[in-house]
C-alpha cells in the first residue's frame, strides 16, 4: 500500500483577499479594495482611469504597495500585469502558496520607521 500525499484543500480568492486584508490591518497598513457590483449590464467596478487596477491599495510609513490576488491556479489580465509593472518593487501577485512572502511583505518595517 502506498501513501497518499494529502494537499490542502483550494482556498477561494475572495478568501484569500480577507485573509490577506485582515492580516495587513494587524500590521498597520492602511488598505482598500474596491468592490465591484452588479448592474443592469453586469458586474461593473466603477473608477476613472486605466483598467486592471488591482485587487489592493496598501499603505503604510510612507510606502504604498498595489496587490493583486489570485487562486493558486489564476493568472493576471494583461492589465492588471501592466499595473504590477508600472508599480515596480511596490507591486505584487500574490496567491495562498505565496502566504509565507506575504507575511514577509507585510510585517517588513519601513526604513523611517527602522531608523527612529
Amino acid at each position: 500500500m502506498t501513501a497518499r500525499t494529502r494537499r490542502a484543500p483550494a482556498m477561494p480568492e475572495a478568501a484569500f483577499q480577507t485573509r490577506v486584508m485582515d492580516t495587513a490591518q494587524l500590521f498597520g497598513w492602511r488598505r482598500v479594495h474596491i468592490r465591484p457590483a452588479r448592474t443592469d449590464r453586469g458586474w461593473r467596478t466603477a473608477y476613472e482611469g486605466d483598467p486592471g487596477l488591482p485587487d489592493l491599495v496598501l499603505a503604510r510609513d510612507g510606502r504604498v504597495i498595489l496587490v493583486e490576488l489570485k487562486s493558486d491556479t489564476g493568472k493576471p489580465t494583461l492589465d492588471q500585469q501592466a499595473w504590477l509593472n508600472a508599480a515596480g518593487p511596490n507591486g505584487y501577485l500574490w496567491a495562498p502558496g505565496d502566504w509565507p512572502r506575504v507575511l514577509q511583505v507585510l510585517g517588513q518595517v519601513h526604513e523611517s520607521e527602522a531608523s527612529k
